[in-house]
């Protein structure tokens, strides 16, 4: 009986699992099928001897208060997510600069690229040039946290406030973890289908509290695999995965020099390799609730906002208890 029972249950969940991929939409690899919230426009850039674009959102405002903003987008995203950000910072005068990097979303994605941080933060001083911004407040969320950290220690003099959303990279993560090559990454990426990565922000992201509005974001996200062009986009992202782990600006906190906001969900457990590391070092990793006060004692200027009971996103999960101390602080 208890055999019938699991088996019953093995092909409901593989019936399941096919209606899903039956229905999951087939995506290229500059998601050329996905409108965005606002109008795309792409820069040009000739770096590393190739020509590749950066996809990009400048959104104006209708009554302009003379202030900008730049927002980067966190490794297993893009520049859409920041919809709802976009609109109540626009609504409040803010113009609003929102690009994809190379490698994701709407961006190129390279057969050959030696991804650094300061790599990515040049390319996006670049596009602030083509637009002729000197001065801009810079927001981060997840990986975009630790780049929006570089560009503020390689481009001071640009940026005039820095807010790091739910960082990665508050703990320097190849202290605690085995180095794996990228290869180890790749293998991971290429294994990847809808109901991993559905789990995966199930479980991270959300505390197993999925709402229908989140099913875009893993849709997004799978509907790349099962594209013939999987692999290029796994090969980036496995690269990604390489620069996240060599390149920590956690020590470097103490010399960023503008003011900083930290918006942190204190219910965040996200750590990169943490199934890596040994148990009890899985215990320490990504305690959010913990990783947030100590960060705010290392950068000088620095004021915490922690929101109980939210996770990785707050500007998705619970989004009036972000943008209200967001609005605050870039208005002070």
């Amino acid at each position: 009986m208890k055999s019938t029972i699991l088996f019953l249950m093995l092909l409901t969940g593989f019936q399941l699992t096919k209606a899903q991929n039956s229905t999951l939409q087939n995506l290229d690899i500059n998601l050329s099928t996905i409108e965005y919230p606002f109008e795309v426009h792409f820069l040009n850039l000739h770096i590393q001897n190739q020509y590749l674009q950066m996809a990009y959102m400048d959104v104006h405002q209708e009554k302009p208060n003379g202030k900008s903003i730049l927002l980067l987008h966190g490794k297993n995203f893009n520049g859409a997510y920041w919809e709802t950000t976009i609109s109540e910072l626009v609504k409040n005068g803010f113009r609003v600069i929102v690009p994809d990097q190379i490698g994701f979303g709407k961006s190129s994605k390279p057969q050959s690229f030696q991804y650094s941080f300061q790599q990515l933060a040049l390319n996006t001083k670049t596009l602030l040039d083509s637009l002729h911004i000197s001065h801009t407040a810079v927001l981060g969320h997840s990986m975009g946290g630790m780049l929006a950290t570089r560009f503020a220690l390689m481009f001071p003099e640009i940026t005039e406030k820095l807010i790091l959303e739910n960082p990665i990279g508050l703990e320097d993560y190849k202290q605690l973890t085995p180095y794996k090559p990228v290869d180890y990454w790749y293998e991971n990426e290429l294994a990847q289908n809808y109901e991993k990565i559905k789990q995966y922000q199930l479980v991270f992201y959300y505390n197993n509290n999925w709402k229908p509005e989140y099913d875009r974001w893993v849709n997004l996200l799978a509907g790349w695999t099962i594209n013939k062009e999987y692999p290029l986009i796994a090969w980036n992202a496995a690269l990604t995965y390489d620069m996240i782990f060599t390149q920590p600006v956690v020590q470097e906190f103490p010399l960023l020099k503008c003011r900083t906001l930290l918006i942190i969900g204190t219910r965040d457990r996200t750590a990169l390799g943490k199934a890596l590391a040994s148990p009890e070092v899985q215990k320490t990793m990504g305690l959010y609730n913990e990783l947030g006060k100590k960060t705010q004692q290392k950068i000088p200027n620095s004021q915490l906002v922690e929101l109980d009971n939210v996770g990785h996103l707050p500007h998705i999960e619970a989004f009036d208890s972000f943008i209200n101390p967001l609005l605050k602080f870039l208005n002070e």
